[in-house]
Parts: C-alpha cells; sequence; structure tokens
C-alpha cells in the first residue's frame, strides 16, 4: 500500500526562540540546522531576517544543505503599501533561503484591532505577499495566525483568508492555534472543514501547547487532513511551548495507525539520533534536559517496581510500547527500596558482574540497598555510587586509597584589596600505597574546597583523574530541623564525554559531600583502568 507523504517544519530557531530564557547565537543556529539537516526534517525556519543583527548575518548567505528547504519568516505586506515599497516584505523576499514563511491574521478582530485595517485590505495583503514570493521563485506558505480562533468567530472570512493564498500559488498554508486554546475534537472538526475548499496536501498544523494538547492536536489534524507538522525540539516556545517535534516523530514513525498510512523525511537512523540530539539542544541552551520527557529522557523506559522488571526482562514488550533503542534511548531497571532480585540482575549484568539468581550475596546485596535507602541513599539516581557498594561486596573493587581524614574551614577575612571575604579551605590526609599524603586547598565553598583538595595529590594514581572534573551538585534535606539528615548528589564526567552521578547522606552536609566526592574519585579510577594496589 502507497502511503502519504508527511512533510515536517521545525521552527526552534524562529518560534521556540522566543521561549523565555533562550538566546541562539548564529554559530548555534548553524549547528541546530545541521542537526535537523542530519536527521530528515523538510523544513527548517531559522528566524526572522531583518527583525535582528543574527537573522539577519544568517539569511546573508546561501546555506548549503542535504535535504532541509532553509525557510526565512517574515510578515505580509502592510495595508496602504504596494509588496514593492514594504521593506520589511523586501528584507524577507532577498534573504538567502529556499522557502518564505508569511504570518498573516485570519481572524477578523485581529485584523480590525491589531492591524487597524479593513478586511478586504488584509485579504489584498495576503494575495500580493503570496504573489511577490511565488515571482521571487520561493516556495511560499502563509501561516494562518489565530486561525482556530478567527475561524469560530468568523468562518467565512477565516477561510476566504486561506483561500486567497491558495489561489495565489502558495504551497502550504498552515492553520495555526496561536493562543494554544483550541482542543483535539474542535482542531478534527474545523480542519475537515477546511479540506472540502483546500486540498490536505497543501495544509498545515501549527499547534501551541497551552492546554497540554499541542501534540494531540497535530495529530488529530493530520487525521483529518493535513500533510505538514510545525513544531519544534523539545516542545520549545513562547508561554507554554510548541508541538513538541520529538515527540511528534516517533509516534508518527512508530505506531501503526500512522506508520502504515504516512511517511516522512526522517530515516530509521535519524530516529535512533533523536535522543541525542534532543539532548545536544539542552547542552547548546545549558538547560537541564526533561528526565520524564516521552521517548527521549532518562526515565522515559526506566522501571523501578519489581514485578513489572520481571516480566520486562522476560518480554520487554509488556511494558515497553516501542523499543527504546529505536529512538537512541535505553532501557532502565532502577535500584530501590522498591525493586526486587530481577533490577538487581538486570543492573548487574549492565555493568558486567555475573551473578547466578539463587547467588547468596545477591539477597545480601538487596538488603543493604533497602537498608541505606531507607536512611536516605537514593541509588536509582546514583548508578555509580550503586555499582561501587556491588562490587564492594562482591570483593572487586580495588582499595586505591584509604581516608585518613579531611577538616574544612570557612573564614571571613581581609583579603590582598582589604575587603572583607570569605574565605574557605579544606585539608584531606590519605594514604595511597602506604605513602602518607596531606593536600591542602582553597575553594569557592567547603565543598569545591574538599573536592580540589582530594583531588590534588592521588601519588600514582593522580595521572588517572587529570581530566575529572565536578559538574553538577544537588543538595536535598531529608528530615526538618537542625539535626536533619542530608542527601548529597554529585554528577562528574571527564574528557570521554561519560558521566556519572554519586550519593552521600549525612546528618552533617560536608560529610555526606565527602562521600559522594570520594565514590567518584574511586569510580573514576575503576574505569580509567587504575591498577589494584
Amino acid at each position: 500500500m502507497t502511503r502519504e507523504r508527511l512533510y515536517l517544519f521545525d521552527t526552534t530557531l524562529r518560534d521556540g526562540a522566543q521561549t523565555a530564557g533562550v538566546n541562539f547565537a548564529i554559530e548555534e543556529k548553524l549547528s541546530v540546522i545541521a542537526m535537523l539537516d542530519g536527521i530528515g526534517i523538510d523544513y527548517v525556519e531559522a528566524g526572522y531576517p531583518g527583525a535582528n543583527p543574527t537573522d539577519t548575518a544568517l539569511f546573508g548567505e546561501a546555506r548549503a544543505l542535504k535535504s532541509a528547504r532553509l525557510t526565512a519568516f517574515g510578515m505580509t505586506k502592510r495595508a496602504g503599501r504596494s509588496a514593492s515599497n514594504d521593506p520589511g516584505l523586501q528584507t524577507v523576499l532577498t534573504a538567502k533561503s529556499d522557502a518564505l514563511c508569511f504570518v498573516a491574521k485570519t481572524w477578523d478582530y485581529h485584523v480590525d484591532v491589531a492591524l487597524g485595517a479593513t478586511l478586504d485590505e488584509n485579504l489584498d495583503s495576503i494575495r500580493e505577499t503570496v504573489r511577490a514570493g511565488v515571482a521571487a521563485g520561493r516556495e511560499t506558505m502563509i501561516d494562518c495566525e489565530h486561525f482556530f480562533d478567527g475561524y469560530k468567530a468568523n468562518p467565512d472570512y477565516a477561510l476566504a483568508c486561506a483561500k486567497a493564498a491558495y489561489e495565489e500559488g502558495a504551497r502550504w498554508i498552515v492553520l495555526c492555534d496561536t493562543n494554544g486554546g483550541a482542543l483535539p475534537h474542535e482542531v478534527a472538526k474545523i480542519v475537515s472543514e477546511v479540506t472540502v475548499h483546500i486540498p490536505g496536501d497543501h495544509l498545515g498544523i501549527h499547534p501551541h501547547d497551552d492546554t497540554g494538547c499541542a501534540v494531540a492536536n497535530a495529530l488529530a489534524a493530520v487525521g483529518a487532513g493535513v500533510r505538514q507538522i510545525q513544531g519544534t525540539l523539545n516542545g520549545l516556545g513562547e508561554r507554554c511551548g510548541n508541538a513538541n517535534l520529538v515527540s511528534l516523530i516517533p509516534t508518527l514513525k512508530l505506531k501503526p495507525e500512522f506508520r502504515d498510512r504516512f511517511e516522512t523525511g526522517v530515516s530509521d537512523e535519524g530516529l535512533r539520533n533523536l535522543t541525542h540530539l534532543s539532548r545536544m539542544l539542552d547542552e547548546i541552551l545549558n538547560r537541564n534536559p526533561d528526565r520524564h520527557a516521552p521517548y527521549v529522557g532518562v526515565n522515559a523506559f526506566a522501571t523501578k517496581a519489581g514485578i513489572h522488571a520481571s516480566a520486562i526482562l522476560k518480554d520487554p514488550k509488556t511494558y515497553e510500547h516501542v523499543p527504546p533503542e529505536a529512538v537512541g534511548n535505553k532501557r532502565r531497571l532502577l535500584v530501590s527500596d522498591q525493586g526486587g532480585k530481577s533490577n538487581l540482575l538486570a543492573e548487574l549484568d549492565r555493568i558486567g558482574l555475573k551473578v547466578s539468581k539463587d547467588d547468596p550475596r545477591l539477597g545480601r546485596l538487596l538488603d543493604e540497598v533497602k537498608d541505606r535507602e531507607n536512611v536516605g541513599y537514593a541509588y536509582e539516581g546514583a548508578a555509580a555510587s550503586f555499582e561501587l557498594l556491588a562490587r564492594r561486596l562482591l570483593g572487586t573493587v580495588p582499595a586505591y586509597f584509604d581516608v585518613d581524614g579531611f577538616r574544612t574551614s570557612v573564614e571571613l577575612r581581609h583579603n590582598s584589596q582589604g575587603a572583607l571575604a570569605t574565605v574557605c579551605e579544606a585539608v584531606v590526609k590519605l594514604t595511597v600505597q602506604g605513602e602518607s599524603l596531606m593536600s591542602v586547598a582553597e575553594g569557592n565553598g567547603p565543598v569545591n574546597a574538599l573536592d580540589l583538595a582530594l583531588r590534588k595529590d592521588l601519588g600514582v594514581y593522580q595521572p588517572y583523574i587529570q581530566d575529572l572534573r565536578l559538574t553538577d551538585y544537588k543538595v536535598r534535606i531529608l528530615d526538618g530541623g537542625t539535626e536533619a539528615v542530608t542527601r548529597v548528589m554529585i554528577e562528574s564526567a571527564d574528557d570521554s564525554g561519560d558521566s556519572w552521578t554519586t550519593v552521600g547522606v549525612s546528618a552533617n552536609i560536608i560529610d555526606a559531600s565527602f562521600q559522594a566526592l570520594v565514590d567518584s574519585v574511586t569510580y573514576k579510577l575503576m574505569r580509567s583502568g587504575a591498577p589494584a594496589p
């Protein structure tokens, strides 16, 4: 059976850039464009030439892409001016792009209040803008702003706007739920009515997520006839964001009701790169990835309950709606006080420890995990500390060094400029292969000072930790009051690009931090192949 083609339009770099706190430098935009082009996205809307120096520079030269069509965004010409006498329109028309997307008012209320134009003047603006784009030899599309609100208020006029663009040769007429207030049943009904006048293979959908229905609205629109979907990576966008292409793409490619009817430009290999792409965007924006994001979140295929883990080991389809590796993710069977032997066996197998399900040490390890989590440890989020705990019980962790003691101090004193400043100092005493070592360091806070002192001199093991660095530090107070128990989670990384998390628990935050730091250094030595003493 021949499948229909769906076209994917990414507006991360334009609409997504309206997210609070998000800004893209031109180098970052080029990096995102390359990643989107690499997985098979059809259109990449990279910005609004003339609106800011970054976008103007980006569209100032041609960009060679493999398959994606670089798209410039703009507005329809202003009422009372010709297309040739509208500087904003001319800037977009001369941009070095493959396609043009113009936003047009389609709600009669906005035409009157926002534009201060007549309804006929707005229709003329749409016609002349599309005519100019087509005459420039560019694939032209109209983004019908507030289309669903406009259609509810005045269906004849909203439809007239869409038809005007289509009749002048627009390749796509995109129906936009600009304020994100439409619901799936409304989208399906209105799209079905529009397809009576405009073929579905010329219609697109651009939903916002203010009701949490953007992905559902996009799928409803596809079911009703549209063949282009506009969205953003990780659902970026103003207010609550846009439809999340990272959720939509796997649904379209893996769910039978869409997979069997439609095809997209995203290859299977591109789909397997989706998790990496999603996390790379967060890295560029210096944001923490959503651990519970559908398909790509680190917890998207994580199972904690022991009975579920047993079922997954026998048949992954029992609790996984798609194979995690299809989207570049991986299964996680979490070790916790709620997990059973199946979780432990799966995690031990993952880290390369082969243990029989009848091995009595397995029961002891499970009891140890539950006892420790009872006092505050959380191994489901600290896999490195769990691995060390398991290997210590199994006798496979070398004693690289012994901690003989540590001390921290915080002092308010005058610095060299004569100003009062807080100085934090740490002293760490270790024994490494029979040699006593003491290191002193100052840091930006007592934990940073401890970290620097611990890693300052490990004797023969120093070369193995040269690229070790602390990348994240989280503290959680488990019980209230002045005698509260504190849990510290530390994320570390090295030049290999890998990262790992360790945990420490104590009534003393410095002690809890030091436990996590020691585990981090020990884990780094073990994974670096440092020789046992």
